[in-house]
């Protein structure tokens, strides 16, 4: 990856871990908490699913720059998706932060703004904190009410 679109890409990643989109509570929605015990990112992901579509999603709680950035783009990247078009951006966004740190380069026209996560390969740790809010938006989706860990 360059250094100017790594660059680009973390100046995103502040920016919506500086001003999150979506973050409020949405009380008739289906909900989902999830927590990573190993830095202590907390979140509740909120789904108002109507016919089969997400017609609104959002998220609070407390977490990382990473953790944070990853829920805000997370809500935006859903809205107006089917359920199983939601659950498949999570398979192909697990897909792109698990990937062995070589491949994590190559172009990912199908994720949008969430490719600028590309990097989050190179370091293991901060992969649960990417992840933590697409597996609560997974439980919360299932309607499972649970609490979803990392661990």
């Amino acid at each position: 990856m360059s250094e100017e679109l790594r660059e680009l890409y973390q100046e995103v990643i502040l920016d919506h871990s500086k001003r999150p989109r979506n973050f409020r509570a949405l009380p008739e929605a289906s909900q989902a908490e999830g927590f990573n015990p190993l830095c202590g990112d907390r979140a509740t992901v909120f789904v108002d699913l109507q016919d089969g579509t997400v017609k609104d999603a959002s998220f609070v709680g407390s977490g990382c720059s990473i953790s944070t950035a990853s829920a805000s783009m997370m809500t935006e990247a859903v809205k107006g998706k089917s359920a199983a078009e939601a659950e498949e951006l999570f398979q192909r966004f697990h897909a792109l932060i698990t990937a062995p740190p070589d491949q994590a380069g190559g172009a990912h026209p199908e994720l949008g703004k969430l490719a600028v996560f590309a990097g989050v390969c190179e370091f293991p740790v901060r992969v649960k904190c990417a992840s933590l809010p697409w597996h609560t938006l997974k439980a919360a989706l299932q309607g499972a009410g649970a609490t979803v860990s990392t661990e």
